[in-house]
C-alpha cells in the first residue's frame, strides 16, 4: 500500500468520526431520539473521541454528551459512571476555548439533575478547574464556568461553599462588571444560587462587593439581566436585618418602585420580592419603604397582576402592615384593602388566597379602625367561605379563620359583622357574638336596628353551653332589652302565644 493510500485511509477514518460526531451532536439536540441513542449504547462511542487527536471532534463529542446528560439525570448518571468526568475536568485546563465551552457545558449538564449529580462533579475536581476558567480572556469561557458553578451552588449550603472555598465568588463579581451581557446574567444568577442557603454564604458575596455592582445594573435596559440583579438581591436581603439594610444602603430605593411597571412579567414579579424581603425584617425598614412610595406602587402591582406574579406583592402589604398601627394604615390609605380583597375573591389557587388572608388578618387586627376598613370592604363572608369550604386546602382554612379571629376581636362596626350571625359555625359565632355584647349595651341606635335586622332573634336561636363565654355573651346582649322584647323572639314564643289564644276565655 502506498503513503498516498495510507493517507487516504487516514483521512477517511477522520472524515467518518468527524461526521459521526456531528450527527449524534445534532441528533441528540431532539428530545425523540435520546432514548433510542441511549439504547444504541452511544456514550461509551462518545467517550474514546473526547481524546480525539482532532480539537473539532473533541468539542463536538462533548458537546452531544452535554446535550444527552441536559435530558435525564439517568443519563447524567451514565456520564459519572462512564467515567468521563475526569476527563473532561483535565481537558478544561489543556484544550482550547471551544472545548472549555463544550467541557463546561456537560458539567452543568450533569451537575443540574440532583445534589448527588453535583457532589460528583465536585469530587472530581472541577470546582478549581471552573474558576480557573472564570479567568480567561474569552466571555464564553467565562460565561460557561459560570453557569456550571452556579447550578452546582444552587442545591444547597455545602455546595454552595464548596464553590465559595474554591475562590469563585470574587472572580463572579469581576464578570459582573464585564461588558457582555450574556456574562453578566450568568454571573448574577450563580451569584444568586450562592447566597440564597445562608446568611453566611450571603455575607460572602457582599463581602466581595457585589450589592454595588448588582444596584448599578437594577435600570439597565435588558430584561434578563435585571431579573437576575433583583432575584441575586433579595437572596441577600432575605436572611437578615443587616443584610437588608446593605441593600438598601446602596440607593436603589425609589429607581427600585419604577420596575414594578416593567414590561417583562419576572422582573416585576422579582422586584415585588425584593420589596418584601426588605419590608419583612423590621418597622424601621418598612417605614422607609412607605416612605419612598412602596406600598401606593405594590398596591398598583397587585391591581395590575394575577396568579403567582401577584403572590410576593400581597405578602409584602402584610409584612408592612403587621409591624404597627400607622403602617398598617399606611397600606388602607393605599388601598391596599381593596386589592387584597379582590385577590381573595378572584384568585383561584388557594395559596394565593391563603396569602391573601392572612395579609387582610395583619391590617384588621390593630385597632377597631382598622378592622372596620377591613370589614366594610365585605371580607368578612368571603374569608368565612374560605374557611368553610370542603375542598379548601389547611393552610387557607388555617389562615382564613386565623384572620377572622384577628379582625373580629377588634371590629365595632355591627353592620359588616351581622352576616356572620346567620352563617358562621360555633367556634367564630363566639367572636362575633362577643363583640355585638361590647356595643349594644352602649348604643341605642344599634339595639334598635339588631332588632328590626333580625339579629335578636338569631342570637335567641342559639344554643349556647351554660357558663361558656359564648353564654355569657347572649346574656349581656338579652339585658340590653326588655324582658318581654327578648321572649317574644325566643323560639317557641309565638306558639305559647297561640296556647294562650286558645286557653283564653273571653269575659262573657
Amino acid at each position: 500500500m502506498s503513503s498516498r493510500q495510507v493517507l487516504q485511509v487516514f483521512e477517511q477514518y477522520q472524515k467518518s468520526r468527524t461526521q459521526f460526531v456531528q450527527t449524534i451532536a445534532e441528533l441528540s439536540s431532539r428530545p425523540q431520539n435520546i432514548e433510542i441513542l441511549q439504547n444504541a449504547g452511544v456514550m461509551s462511542l462518545l467517550r474514546p473521541l473526547l481524546l480525539d487527536i482532532v480539537p473539532t471532534i473533541q468539542q463536538t463529542a462533548a458537546l452531544a454528551l452535554g446535550r444527552l446528560a441536559n435530558y435525564n439525570d439517568d443519563l447524567a448518571e451514565a456520564v459519572v459512571k462512564g467515567d468521563i468526568l475526569p476527563q473532561l475536568v483535565y481537558s478544561l485546563a489543556e484544550q482550547n476555548r471551544f472545548y472549555k465551552k463544550a467541557a463546561a457545558f456537560v458539567l452543568r449538564a450533569v451537575a443540574k439533575h440532583s445534589p448527588q449529580l453535583a457532589q460528583s462533579v465536585v469530587d472530581c475536581g472541577a470546582l478549581d478547574a471552573l474558576v480557573i476558567c472564570l479567568e480567561e480572556f474569552d466571555p464564553g469561557v467565562k460565561e460557561a464556568a459560570a453557569w456550571a458553578l452556579g447550578y452546582i451552588a444552587r442545591h444547597n449550603a455545602e455546595l454552595s461553599q464548596s464553590v465559595v472555598d474554591a475562590g469563585a465568588v470574587p472572580l463572579l463579581v469581576l464578570c459582573i462588571q464585564e461588558p457582555e451581557l450574556s456574562l453578566k446574567r450568568i454571573s448574577a444568577s450563580a451569584l444568586s444560587d450562592i447566597c440564597k442557603h445562608s446568611p453566611e454564604l450571603a455575607q460572602t458575596v457582599v463581602d466581595a462587593g457585589a450589592i454595588a455592582h448588582l444596584a448599578q445594573m437594577i435600570l439597565n435596559p435588558d430584561a434578563k439581566l435585571k431579573r437576575q440583579v433583583f432575584s441575586a438581591l433579595s437572596q441577600i436581603a432575605k436572611h437578615s436585618v443587616d443584610l437588608a439594610e446593605m441593600v438598601v444602603e446602596a440607593e436603589i430605593f425609589p429607581a427600585v418602585l419604577t420596575c414594578l411597571k416593567d414590561i417583562d412579567e419576572y422582573v416585576r414579579k422579582n422586584t415585588a420580592t425584593l420589596i418584601r424581603e426588605i419590608v419583612k425584617h423590621t418597622p424601621e425598614l418598612a417605614q422607609l419603604v412607605v416612605n419612598a412610595g412602596g406600598v401606593a406602587a405594590v398596591v398598583d402591582y397587585v391591581g395590575e397582576s394575577k396568579g403567582n406574579v401577584r403572590l410576593p406583592g400581597v405578602m409584602m402589604l402584610g409584612y408592612v402592615a403587621a409591624h404597627s398601627e400607622n403602617l398598617a394604615m399606611a397600606v388602607i390609605v393605599s388601598k391596599g384593602v381593596t386589592q387584597l380583597a379582590i385577590t381573595l375573591a378572584e384568585e383561584p389557587e388557594d395559596h394565593i388566597q391563603a396569602a391573601a388572608a392572612w395579609a387582610l388578618g395583619q391590617i384588621g387586627r390593630h385597632t377597631p379602625e382598622h378592622a372596620k376598613a377591613v370589614a366594610v370592604a365585605n371580607v368578612l363572608p368571603k374569608l368565612l367561605q374560605c374557611y368553610l369550604r370542603a375542598d379548601a386546602s389547611e393552610d387557607l382554612q388555617t389562615k382564613s379563620k386565623k384572620a377572622l379571629k384577628n379582625i373580629l376581636q377588634k371590629c365595632v362596626h355591627l353592620p359588616a359583622l351581622e352576616p356572620l350571625l346567620h352563617d358562621a359555625p360555633a367556634n367564630i359565632l363566639k367572636h362575633v357574638v362577643g363583640q355585638f355584647s361590647k356595643v349594644l349595651p352602649h348604643d341605642a341606635k344599634a339595639r334598635r336596628l339588631f332588632v328590626t335586622s333580625g339579629g335578636l332573634k338569631k342570637v335567641q336561636e342559639i344554643k349556647a353551653e351554660p357558663g361558656s363565654a359564648l353564654h355569657e355573651y347572649i346574656n349581656t346582649i338579652n339585658n340590653c332589652y326588655p324582658e318581654e322584647i327578648v321572649r317574644y323572639y325566643s323560639p317557641g314564643y309565638s306558639e305559647q302565644l297561640l296556647e294562650r289564644v286558645e286557653q283564653y276565655q273571653p269575659v262573657a
